[in-house]
């Protein structure tokens, strides 16, 4: 490296810095979003501070990005999905629609920052197109992760239901209403941090507050609206509307959960002896590979010879 190209990176280096300086310095007057403290956004928030680490750390430049996006009104239009997918997550950290904007905002340029570190640091091993790569990626970084914690709540909830649908059948057999069943499923369980779990003590909540057992229960289907959920909670609006026994639905539900279960373990095995030919074909083509290819090689040098 030159000393010529040294000082135009160096130079480079330094007007982005003041570029970052100034950009700070012209928004520092200007006040940060509110921080949720109430409801369960306001829990998941405490929860995430109390544990530390890198949200607690930039959580504070996070409400002042958001107080920024929060004036976008082109961004109105992404608000409820981007909120919607943070209660499918559990309100995961507690975050806004806002708040994601700006976490994503920080995040892409955070993989910008570090790509353009390389890019200094190794210019032969490091592009600028691999940089920008790192700004989209971190740009993605925080859809990627609530999407995989939607995921992995949703199969979580779908789990645990049979279970905790048999339980809560047993203690209403044995003369529990149905929110003392409820009560009786999240206090034997061993996990209070379990999605299921969160969400029938909420449940349990609501009913206390004095919200009706449909309202508590459609608002669990709306948290997490998988075809499980769905049944289990249309199942039980009904026998309350009809007057069946519920812990007699309660029995059949659970019965029915566990067979959809089975029968999805037995299309997941079947598919995956189908996607397992794809790569089987390729081994299959390397070993032949591997063992013809000297007797290929051999043959084709000894022509050449004649």
């Amino acid at each position: 490296m030159t000393s010529q190209t040294l000082l135009v990176k160096m130079l480079g280096s330094l007007v982005l810095l003041v570029g970052v300086g100034v950009f700070v310095f012209s928004f520092s007057g200007l006040e940060s979003a509110q921080r949720v403290t109430v409801g369960l956004k306001g829990l998941k928030r405490a929860q995430a501070l109390k544990e530390g680490g890198w949200f607690a750390a930039i959580e504070p430049v996070m409400r002042f990005f958001a107080a920024r996006f929060s004036s976008v009104r082109l961004l109105d239009r992404y608000r409820p999905q981007i909120d919607e997918q943070i209660l499918h997550a559990g309100e995961i950290l507690g975050l806004t629609a806002d708040e994601y904007f700006a976490l994503s905002l920080l995040s892409g340029v955070g993989g910008l920052g570090l790509g353009c570190v390389g890019y200094v640091v190794a210019p032969d091993a490091v592009s600028p197109v691999f940089a920008m790569m790192l700004g989209a990626l971190g740009v993605m970084t925080p859809y990627l992760q609530i999407s995989g914690a939607v995921g992995d709540r949703f199969k979580s909830v779908n789990r645990g239901l049979p279970y905790a649908i048999d339980l809560a059948s047993l203690a209403m057999g044995a003369g529990l209403d149905f929110p003392g069943a409820l009560r009786q499923v999240t206090d034997k369980a061993p996990d209070k941090s379990d999605p299921l779990v969160e969400e029938l003590l909420r449940i349990q909540n609501e009913l206390d507050l004095g919200r009706t057992r449909k309202q508590a229960l459609e608002g669990f289907a709306e948290r997490a609206p998988t075809d499980a959920v769905k049944d289990f909670v249309q199942s039980v609006i009904q026998s309350e509307e009809k007057g069946n026994p519920l812990a007699d639905v309660l029995v059949i539900q659970a019965t029915t959960l566990r067979m959809r279960r089975s029968v999805a373990a037995e299309e997941g095995a079947a598919r995956a002896g189908v996607m397992m030919i794809g790569p089987l074909m390729m081994i299959f083509m390397c070993i032949l590979l591997i063992i013809l290819g000297p007797f290929i090689v051999n043959m084709t040098s000894g022509k050449d010879n004649v």
